[in-house]
Order: C-alpha cells, then structure tokens, then sequence
C-alpha cells in the first residue's frame, strides 16, 4: 500500500458530511486514499461537499436517528463502494442556555442526534464492519471529560456517546473490530461560531480553563482524527493537552463549577441567558427533520 495513500482501497462512511468537522473529515480521509460516503441531512451541501473532494466520493441524505433510513443507506453505500472498513460517527448538534429553560424537545433532540443517532449508526454499519474487521470512530468532546455550563444536551451525549464507545470496543474486540472515541475541543465549524453569537455563551466559554477556552482549525483536527483511524486507535486526541485532561477529569467539575458561579454573577441581569434552540444550519435540519420524524427516505 502505498505510504501516500494508507487508506486506499478502503471504504469509509462519515456521519455529519454536509458541513463542519465531518466535511473536512471526509476530505482528508479522501486524500488518504479512501472512497468516501457522506451521509447527512442537507442533499445540497452534501452534493457540495461530495463534487469537491479530491478523489470517489457519494452522499445520501439520511436522517441518523431514522433506523430504517440508516439500514437503507448502509444497503446503498455497500451496493456503491463495497462494504465499508471505516465509520465515522461525527453527526452531532447542540443546544444552548440553562436546563430548566430549554425546550425538552429541543433537550431531547440533542440526545437523539448525538446518542441515538451514533447508535443507530453503529447497528446499520456493524454487520459490514464485521466481515472487513473495520474500524469505528465515535467522535465525542472535550464535553466528555467536563462539564460545559449552557450545554447539559451536549456534554450529557457526549459523555454517553463516550462510554458507548468504550462497550463496543470491549464486545468487539474479539471479532477483530476495532473502536476508537475521538477527543476534540472546540474546532472553528458552524455550529461553534453560532455559540459564539451569544454573548453569555462567549463569556461562559472564555472562562472555562485554559487551552480549553481556545478554538482550532477544523482542517488539522480532521487530519489528526484521520490519522487516528490508520492507527486504528482506541483514543484520538485532537489536541495533545486533551491527554491530561484525562489525568484531570476527576477535578474538572470543581474547577468548571468556580469559574462559572463568579460569571453567571456578572452575567446576570446584563447577558441574554435563556436557550437558543438548537444552533446553526446543521441545528436547523435537525430541527426541522425530527419535527416531521416519519420513516425517511434515502435517495439511491
């Protein structure tokens, strides 16, 4: 195989393709050499995304939490590329402001994509990972390893999406299946810069611990992520410091809770603290998709 192209040959499916991390993933796993199948819920920016990687690429527009929609998907990728020996389950959204003012449904669609969706993903996929010995990546957060005020959906997804992660790998181990949870803080997408908008997000986030409180690149997060996924790595780590915060995580709830008493005090009264609804287009799609939750379809 050639040391240019380690993942030639192969077939890699990416949740979340039509923007953001999961669009600059799908652009480095194609430049590594693989056939890429995007899957998402914006066709246009799917299509968009797909005409501009550099190598074999196809989309299909899927809902992530449409189980029958997922099993169809999965049929057309395998019927397209051949069975799939890279997973990539990126699709995520979030939500913002305090848990008892959030919309439950807003709160529960958050669960539903990042959870329920990265489950659904794996049980329409699996089968496939199973007869290449593929590789599953289950992209969680910085929000797994503390907690992020403003964002209970979120850092509660991201930490079960986690230990999901952690059970596949133990049940799959044996069959020759490897599992890995990419660690990530926050990366310069859409759905950042929405947070970002509101201003008592901003500040909530400027206090969190430094280098946690920085933005990064998204391009060099999805390489180091598609790097990972050659290593077949039980753990990426997007940004190296996020080790420690492994050594830390024990610590963090204190740490996060002080800052964040002494600016929700200077917030008050000043800020815009009630939720946003779900965040940017991508939060949109969800939105709307999951407001008219019927069988999906999938277009071949």
């Amino acid at each position: 195989m050639s040391h240019d192209l380690p993942l030639l040959g192969r077939t890699a499916v990416v949740t979340g393709a039509a923007r953001g991390l999961g669009a600059h993933m799908a652009r480095s796993l194609v430049r590594r050499g693989a056939d890429v199948a995007l899957l998402g819920l914006e066709e246009d920016e799917l299509e968009r995304v797909a005409a501009g990687l550099p190598g074999h690429a196809a989309h299909w527009p899927v809902d992530v939490t449409d189980e029958d929609a997922m099993d169809r998907a999965a049929a057309l990728v395998q019927r397209r590329f051949g069975p799939p020996s890279i997973v990539v389950a990126n699709a995520g959204v979030v939500a913002g402001g305090p848990f008892l003012d959030t919309d439950p449904a807003v709160w529960r669609r958050v669960v539903e994509v990042n959870l329920i969706g990265s489950a659904v993903t794996a049980r329409a996929f699996l089968p496939a990972l199973l007869d290449t010995r593929g590789y599953f990546l289950q992209v969680a957060s910085l929000a797994a390893l503390g907690p992020a005020p403003m964002l209970s959906a979120y850092c509660a997804s991201k930490s079960g999406v986690e230990t999901f992660a952690q059970v596949l790998r133990a049940e799959l181990a044996h069959r020759g299946v490897g599992v890995g949870v990419g660690y990530l803080s926050w990366a310069d997408t859409e759905m950042v810069r929405a947070s970002d908008r509101r201003a008592a997000m901003r500040e909530l986030r400027a206090h969190l611990p430094w280098p946690a409180s920085k933005t990064y690149d998204a391009g060099p997060v999805a390489d180091r992520l598609a790097r990972g996924i050659e290593r077949r790595s039980a753990a990426v780590y997007a940004q190296p410091w996020l080790r420690a915060g492994q050594v830390v995580r024990a610590v963090l709830p204190g740490i996060v809770t002080e800052g964040s008493r002494r600016a929700f005090l200077r917030l008050a009264g000043r800020a815009d603290l009630t939720a946003t609804g779900l965040l940017g287009a991508g939060g949109r799609a969800a939105e709307a998709s999951g407001a008219r939750r019927s069988p999906g379809d999938v277009c071949g």
